[in-house]
């Protein structure tokens, strides 16, 4: 589960990027951005073991 979880903020990462450089979405761009860090902290905070 939190092998997912890390793919899930690495894509969303990537995707955000892309977004920034690419597109011009507006705040749907940093939306994606934070749902990543959320994701990034989650990992964490419940660290390798769980």
């Amino acid at each position: 589960m939190s092998n997912l979880l890390y793919l899930i903020a690495v894509v969303l990462i990537i995707s955000w990027l892309l977004g920034v450089f690419v597109y011009s979405a507006g705040s749907l761009i940093h939306l994606l951005l934070v749902i990543a860090l959320i994701a990034i902290i989650l990992r964490l905070i419940k660290g390798k073991g769980v």
